[in-house]
């Protein structure tokens, strides 16, 4: 919370300071479009540098970033279209996740959109936002020297109804010149800034592997759930001490108080509650009756009878030192470190181990956006607590790391998706252009293709509003 105060400082002199420095060198700032630009000479001798001397290198890595660029924007065509068939035909999960489909990358965005995100301070962004447009638009201005382009300026701009701190940077160079170069060195030179985006992001990912063995240290164990069994809904005999004979959903949810805990008998078996129901609710997932839900175990355990447990091979260990029926002390974190006695039951798979009632879940990552998540963390083993060994510096760090890969990628992303506003447009147009060398056809399909996104940005609105009042 302390920090916070700081950031919100920070936020107030930096605002303070650029509308100071716009002020007094607004003869260099020009309204273009949507944005304000600030034109300059920055950085122009380092481009130029780099791309006149590493001739061969950009060569290779020009035909690296054509490839990329084509990947990126079939993922992202296939992320717009998954994200418009959740919007059109779950709505439940809309409704779930509560989360408008457009938001914009602003500090404490964390707290706008309440789903589990780390802190998203000022500091974050606008250290984050440097690294990538500096990256993106650099790249972008290196393959066009490479490819005798010569820069005219470089700067920083801003939306006029923003304040004014930098959310875009740019970096010109002769348009008319680029487009009487070969298709793939203008291809290069646009998806060049995508390119820096994603090695920002690997780079940035190996940082936080190595900061993270370092700075981090297992300490216990994060279990998924409590254990369950699937039995059919029509096998449920009784609901809270009312007798049931073959009963329906619609029959068995009035009868279920809104807490976890809800005595259940089915198939002659007495259970603890319901976890859920199957899609077409034949099926229900029902906690057993065991130690860890009735006691109200938390999900962090870090110490069974005093003895760390670290690992999911170390917790097992641990507990078949004991039988059923002893009592012991589990030390879990939630809020804050407690002690919980719990008394083992009898393990109803294998009656020589005794039974807690808690299940680890194998993670199958699902998706584009699964796979990306879950490779970003895949230097943490599953089911592991990581306790920070340099107090709050630790995972102040690491989630200023975590968020500059994640940015990184969506940045990448979002930049190849065909719209005439990103670089994707006019690598799709141009990719047209050469496929079928007819000017019109490939203006045609340009602008049919981005007023289909837009078209579909406006269903997905609709949609989330329409869930929003259901």
């Amino acid at each position: 919370m302390v920090f916070v105060i700081y950031d919100v400082i920070l936020l107030v002199l930096f605002v303070v300071f650029t509308s100071l420095f716009l002020y007094i060198k607004r003869d260099n700032l020009k309204r273009e479009g949507l944005f304000f630009l600030y034109r300059t000479k920055w950085g122009i001798k380092l481009i130029e540098r780099i791309g006149k001397k590493y001739q061969k290198t950009l060569k290779i890595l020009g035909y690296f970033s054509i490839v990329l660029g084509y990947i990126l924007m079939a993922a992202m065509i296939y992320l717009f279209g998954k994200i418009v068939w959740i919007y059109a035909f779950d709505s439940a999960l809309v409704r779930a996740i509560n989360i408008p489909p457009i938001v914009p990358l602003i500090p404490y965005i964390d707290k706008i959109v309440n789903i589990g995100l780390p802190p998203f301070y000022f500091t974050y962004w606008i250290i984050i936002l440097s690294i990538i447009a500096i990256t993106h638009e650099f790249s972008h201005g290196i393959f066009a020297v490479y490819n005798r382009i010569k820069i005219k300026t470089t700067g920083f701009g801003f939306f006029p109804f923003f304040l004014p701190i930098f959310p875009l940077a740019f970096v010109e160079f002769n348009e008319k010149k680029m487009s009487k170069k070969s298709l793939s060195s203008q291809l290069a030179i646009l998806s060049g800034g995508t390119f820096a985006n994603i090695l920002t992001a690997v780079f940035f990912l190996i940082v936080l592997a190595v900061f993270f063995s370092f700075a981090f240290a297992p300490a216990g164990v994060i279990y998924d759930s409590y254990s369950y069994s699937v039995v059919p809904v029509a096998g449920i005999t009784m609901v809270n001490n009312i007798s049931l004979s073959n009963p329906t959903y619609n029959e068995i949810i009035p009868l279920i108080k809104n807490d976890s805990l809800n005595e259940i008998k089915a198939n002659g078996i007495k259970y603890a509650g319901i976890k859920g129901f199957s899609g077409d609710n034949s099926q229900v997932a029902l906690y057993d009756d065991a130690p860890a839900i009735n006691s109200g175990l938390s999900a962090i355990i870090l110490k069974i009878n005093g003895q760390d447990v670290t690992s999911i091979e170390s917790f097992r260990s641990e507990l078949a030192k004991y039988s059923q029926g002893e009592k012991i002390i589990m030390t879990t974190k939630e809020d804050q470190i407690a002690e919980t006695e719990v008394e083992l039951a009898k393990n109803p798979k294998n009656e020589s181990l005794p039974f807690l009632g808690i299940a680890f879940v194998g993670r199958s990552s699902q998706g584009l956006s699964g796979k990306i998540f879950s490779e970003i963390s895949a230097f943490k083993k599953p089911n592991v607590y990581y306790e920070p060994k340099f107090d709050g510096t630790s995972l102040f760090v690491y989630n200023l790391l975590w968020w500059l890969i994640i940015i990184s990628i969506s940045v990448a992303l979002v930049n190849m998706l065909p719209m005439g506003i990103f670089d994707g447009g006019r690598f799709f147009y141009i990719t047209v252009l050469a496929l079928t060398k007819n000017e019109k056809i490939a203006k045609k399909a340009f602008s049919i293709l981005s007023f289909l996104l837009l078209f579909l940005i406006a269903v997905i609105m609709f949609f989330w509003i329409k869930s929003s009042f259901t």
